[in-house]
């Protein structure tokens, strides 16, 4: 009796469940959802992001380091006045290739000074960076920050590469293709969807309209100590493979380590192999 009344319930349950669906796979049918100027966008218009081609892509991918640090002399001289990178220390910039000299010298040069109260009145203070402290905050909070951006409030950059789909692509895209005037159709299509005041139409961000205006503006904005040509497409990329660097500094070695776990399994199973085939040997099948 027990499991006849217990087959009902489920018998029950799964008619819910296949009526729900039903419900809600003939209502998409007869009503499907309306398209999104997003989705007419990026479906109709871009095709997915453009593919920044960073040499730390792929399972054997690595760090450009000269790529990675013309990244951070972008960051350096165009984000940063707007975007922090609170998770990066000044000394993991010796990864990227910089000496401790040098390390030292961003960090006591750097525009923005680590905050340090004044231990007997309590009063803000400031001191010079030092390579063990992390990059400071550009605002103290986010009432600052959007007193200082049009009531928005600037993303920190440590982590956006794994933050957003296909990140690396999505950042050079966004700030080095995005920015275009608003297509004509779109606005005939949706004439809601136009722009308003204070924001800027860019075709790779989600809801088409952002806050943060052109950081990347003409070629030779950055001025590379390397003789790389600084077009606006150079910038973009690279600023992408340094927060690609910012985002997965241990890349490397977590690939270097897969890399040798595949080696040793495929070693073990051919010693398993090659034992098997010793142990039974002399067996006839």
């Amino acid at each position: 009796m027990v499991r006849f009344i217990a087959g009902l319930v489920g018998a029950a349950f799964v008619f819910v469940l296949g009526l729900a669906l039903f419900g809600t796979i003939s209502g998409w049918i007869t009503d499907p959802p309306e398209e999104s100027a997003a989705e007419y966008v990026n479906g109709n218009k871009v095709h997915g992001h453009r593919d920044a081609e960073l040499a730390s892509n792929g399972a054997f991918g690595h760090f450009d380091r000269r790529q990675v640090q013309r990244g951070f002399q972008v960051y350096k001289e165009v984000c940063s006045a707007c975007h922090s990178i609170r998770l990066v220390s000044f000394r993991d910039l010796q990864q990227i290739g910089y000496s401790e000299a040098e390390v030292k010298a961003i960090a006591n040069q750097w525009q923005i000074e680590q905050p340090s109260p004044n231990p007997d009145t309590g009063e803000a203070s400031t001191r010079k960076n030092l390579p063990s402290d992390r990059f400071p905050l550009v605002f103290a909070n986010d009432i600052a920050a959007r007193a200082a951006n049009n009531n928005a409030v600037p993303p920190d950059l440590s982590d956006m590469v794994k933050a957003r789909e296909d990140g690396a692509n999505y950042i050079y895209s966004l700030v080095g293709h995005g920015y275009v005037n608003q297509p004509a159709d779109l606005l005939k299509k949706f004439p809601d969807i136009k722009t308003p005041q204070g924001l800027y139409y860019n075709q790779y961000f989600a809801n088409l309209n952002i806050a943060m205006p052109p950081p990347l503006k003409s070629d030779g904005q950055v001025q590379y100590a390397d003789g790389t040509k600084p077009t606006v497409d150079q910038m973009a990329k690279d600023v992408a493979a340094f927060l690609t660097w910012t985002a997965e500094p241990n890349l490397e070695t977590r690939h270097a380590a897969g890399l040798a776990a595949v080696i040793f399994i495929l070693g073990f199973c051919f010693l398993a192999w090659g034992a098997y085939k010793n142990v039974w040997r002399g067996v006839k099948h």
